[in-house]
């Protein structure tokens, strides 16, 4: 059966945890709190869903102004679709909506940094996070 990405499909929270989980990115997301899973959802601009029939099988999840910037949040295939070129096709169906002049930025985890760059992204080391509860300093 052939791969069919899609721009109108509406996830449960459920639905993109299974797949978290499926594609290893569930090591390193919420996915014990359903709730803030669907906020996120919610929260998006860009959500790029890949389907093997009726299953779901990878997702772009994506926050951006369009224009400027967008930073790919989520990209998941599940582990047995993996290395059929869906996580590019995905990656393709999210540049498409945006702008032109629009860059496109990620934070990789730590096993698919050589995957990234073999897409053609190139490392920024001038990208910083503030982690959830650190306060900002009074002074810099």
């Amino acid at each position: 059966m052939s791969i069919v990405y899609r721009t109108d499909a509406t996830l449960t929270a459920d639905q993109y945890i299974d797949v978290l989980v499926r594609s290893t990115l569930g090591q390193r997301r919420p996915i014990d709190d359903p709730d803030l899973i669907s906020r996120a959802l919610a929260g998006s601009d860009i959500l790029v869903t890949a389907w093997d029939g009726s299953a779901l099988v990878g997702f772009a999840r994506a926050i951006t102004d369009f224009h400027l910037h967008c930073y790919l949040a989520d990209l998941g295939v599940d582990a047995a679709y993996q290395r059929r070129g869906i996580g590019l096709e995905l990656q393709r169906e999210v540049r498409a909506l945006l702008g032109a002049g629009c860059k496109l930025k990620l934070s990789a985890a730590p096993a698919a940094s050589d995957y990234y760059a073999r897409c053609g992204y190139t490392k920024n080391d001038r990208a910083w996070e503030l982690p959830p509860g650190a306060r900002l300093a009074t002074d810099t």
